[in-house]
């Protein structure tokens, strides 16, 4: 039977009936997983909305980047994730716009009127109105990001077997990384692994050592958001990968060829990879004064968006602002699982006319890793880096990808890669140039 509450008129979004409130979920990252996996075989009708049809782990991305993991390896698809949730439907679709009067959302492929709207949409890379570099350069949010990224570099690094000019050559194959938190400072490692241990073996043509990897950061620490022992012991890991790393600089302007910085250097690279940033991503709808800084949605300690009685925020996209949190909770997994947990009590406490439960960050720590057997670690008191640092970094990770055959495919790829050096396939599936439409 359809839902008569459905509005859409297209087939193609119909809902199957329900007596209980619906709540919708705007995507599907880390939060939005957490809350459907806590409201499963509840009574709500649960509908989980996103773009994809599969949920992608982004703390590897990186690793998909430098072909290091093949894709499908950090993702996981929905159907198969919410198999078993008795009240769970999914559906791959775009919000366009939400109506938060008349409680409806409108996607690409027709509107559903919703009980609770969850607004989970993540955030994506920030360019800072930059425009110029925003063209010439390459995020790094999403597997289609990284495999944008792997293609670019592993055509850069053909083509200058071609080329005769030296000059030419160097910038094809050199490479700028634009903001030093874990995602930058992860991706220079894994390049410097690379340049290391694949570049003599496939390209013989020009010696490894002319590969520069530049790191950009625009503070005076590395990953800031760590402690400075992490950040300290970061850069040495770095330099000791001979990774040129820039600190307090700004990249100001880039070419697709020259990166300029805001005191003057010139940075020769075709390969820019911008992690300096992100901004809070939101259908059309919400009006501009419920956003705070970074275009995140301001929400109470229930995670309820100020001044919208039935619509909530999780994860990257909310911002819990409080004394203790002025700039809201740290944009990583963590806090959204757990706001996840917390906000599923508080919607079935709403539907039952119970008390709210405010929500509490409890921080298990922070990791960090910089290639192989070297990473950082803050876990309360206790901060440290080296080996024992990558192997819980790698134990963590492993143990939070989605599926047990992801767990086993990164598994035996990670520890293929430790005994032999080797990445998995390095193919040109599809050539890639940059759209700068």
């Amino acid at each position: 039977m359809i839902d008569k509450r459905n509005t859409s008129v297209r087939s193609e979004f119909c809902l199957p009936t329900s007596k209980f409130p619906r709540v919708v979920i705007i995507g599907g990252g880390f939060a939005g997983l957490s809350l459907t996996e806590n409201l499963k075989n509840k009574n709500v009708q649960v509908v989980l909305i996103d773009k994809n049809n599969f949920h992608q782990f982004q703390p590897l991305l990186y690793q998909v980047a430098t072909s290091g993991l093949e894709p499908d390896s950090i993702a996981f698809p929905y159907r198969k994730q919410i198999s078993g949730y008795k009240n769970v439907v999914f559906r791959m679709a775009e919000v366009e716009e939400i109506d938060t009067k008349n409680q409806k959302i409108q996607t690409n492929k027709g509107s559903i009127v919703y009980d609770f709207l969850v607004i989970a949409t993540g955030t994506t890379t920030n360019f800072f109105g930059n425009k110029k570099i925003e063209e010439n350069s390459l995020g790094m949010k999403t597997i289609s990001d990284s495999l944008n990224i792997r293609h670019q570099m592993l055509q850069n690094l053909e083509q200058a077997t071609i080329i005769c000019d030296e000059k030419e050559r160097e910038a094809l194959i050199n490479f700028v990384i634009v903001g030093g938190g874990p995602a930058g400072v992860e991706m220079a490692g894994a390049l410097a692994e690379f340049r290391k241990y694949v570049l003599p073996k496939d390209y013989p043509e020009y010696p490894s050592s002319s590969m520069k990897i530049y790191l950009v950061e625009g503070s005076g620490n590395l990953i800031s958001a760590m402690s400075n022992k992490a950040s300290s012991k970061t850069l040495q890991y770095l330099k000791e990968l001979k990774v040129e790393v820039l600190l307090n600089e700004i990249v100001v302007d880039y070419d697709g060829t020259i990166a300029t910085t805001k005191t003057g250097k010139k940075l020769l690279a075709n390969n820019m990879i911008w992690t300096a940033g992100v901004k809070g991503q939101t259908p059309k709808g919400i009006d501009e004064k419920h956003f705070v800084r970074g275009h995140r949605l301001k929400t109470n300690e229930y995670l309820q968006v100020e001044g919208l009685e039935n619509v909530f925020a999780l994860g990257d996209i909310a911002a819990i602002i409080t004394d203790k949190t002025p700039n809201g909770h740290p944009q990583v997994a963590q806090p959204a699982i757990q706001e996840g947990k917390v906000l599923a009590i508080n919607i079935l406490n709403k539907i039952n006319n119970r008390k709210l439960k405010p929500f509490h960050y409890k921080d298990k720590g922070s990791l960090a890793t910089v290639g192989k057997r070297r990473a950082v670690a803050d876990l309360g008191r206790l901060k440290f880096g080296g080996y024992f640092a990558w192997l819980l970094w790698s134990f963590v990770h492993l143990m939070s990808i989605s599926g047990f055959r992801n767990k086993l495919l990164v598994g035996i790829n990670w520890v293929m890669s430790y005994l032999t050096y080797e990445k998995s396939n390095r193919l040109i599936i599809r050539p890639f140039k940059k759209d700068k439409s």
